[in-house]
């Protein structure tokens, strides 16, 4: 009984140390800027809690056992004769199993619920009931279509109904959005770390991708596939600003002629052949900078 009490407290206390860091964890990332959010950093916890379990559990054994079975530097007798423990091995079998399938089912839960979908997506399984059932009930708002056009190097963002094109992604708050992405070249990456999404966009390919902001602020979207030389610049904005605002800038920048978004990557290109400068390898010339109605901020 003495051994069972025992070994409850040390669970209590384990699953108490890993509830801690998991509540932590919430904090190692920037705030949760979309609804889908939440889905992973759920996610994330989970594995923080169960990952903080085992490693003290683990660590706190070692150290027990160093410390308490000792024996004298002169004791040259044999340990005790033991073969295993059938009864224990099934247990420390059976439990990693259940925790790794318990992980790959909530997993592929939250991946369904985000209604991720990737060059992969005509062969990807999907269960009935399934069907981002959670994405679908997050808002009834409208959904907007945006165009996003990834190149080397750099982003540009139709909105069809108005006719605007833009260096940067608006977005109004509080409403879903749809995103209808394409690449004129190699695979890209839309990646935003505080909406926790992150999106490949693979060539002869639209890959729509529906997400729902919900807080107010200027975001960095990157490149999060190596898609040559300067794509680690190959950066934009999003801003999400309240509906009033979102409306506001689509009618004021709808009326603007079309300009060349200022590229950081095709700038330093071309100065870099005005003085004549060859790297010794292969390059890939940056397409030309896109034409939009809004370029100041562009890439960089």
């Amino acid at each position: 009984m003495k051994t069972l009490l025992t070994l409850i407290g040390v669970a209590i206390a384990l699953a108490l140390a890993g509830f801690w860091m998991a509540q932590q964890s919430y904090t190692w990332f920037p705030p949760e800027a979309t609804q889908e959010a939440k889905l992973i950093d759920d996610l994330f916890a989970l594995m923080v809690f169960l990952g903080t379990m085992i490693f003290l559990g683990v660590v706190g054994t070692i150290v027990f056992t160093v410390l308490t079975q000792k024996v004298s530097r002169f004791d040259l007798s044999d340990g005790p004769p033991i073969e295993g423990n059938v009864k224990l091995e099934i247990v420390w079998t059976a439990i990693p199993i259940a925790i790794v399938l318990m992980l790959a089912g909530y997993s592929f839960w939250t991946y369904e619920q985000m209604a991720v979908r990737g060059p992969m997506e005509l062969v990807h399984l999907h269960m009935p009931g399934m069907e981002s059932a959670y994405a679908a009930e997050m808002t009834d708002e409208p959904v907007a279509a945006i165009e996003v056009n990834a190149k080397q190097w750099s982003w540009s963002f139709h909105y069809p109904e108005q006719n605007v094109t833009s260096a940067e992604l608006h977005l109004p708050v509080n409403h879903r959005v749809k995103l209808a992405m394409k690449t004129e070249d190699v695979i890209h990456g839309f990646f935003v770390p505080a909406f926790r999404l992150k999106q490949d966009i693979v060539p002869n390919h639209i890959v729509e991708f529906e997400f729902t902001p919900v807080r107010e602020g200027k975001y960095r979207i990157s490149d999060s596939q190596f898609s040559g030389t300067f794509f680690a610049i190959n950066q934009s904005n999003v801003v999400v600003e309240s509906p009033a605002a979102y409306g506001q800038w689509l009618a004021t920048t709808a009326t603007r002629p079309l300009v060349p978004a200022n590229n950081q990557p095709f700038e330093e290109y071309t100065l870099r052949n005005k003085k004549g400068f060859k790297p010794g390898w292969a390059t890939v010339v940056p397409a030309p900078p896109p034409m939009v109605n809004e370029g100041e901020l562009g890439n960089g």
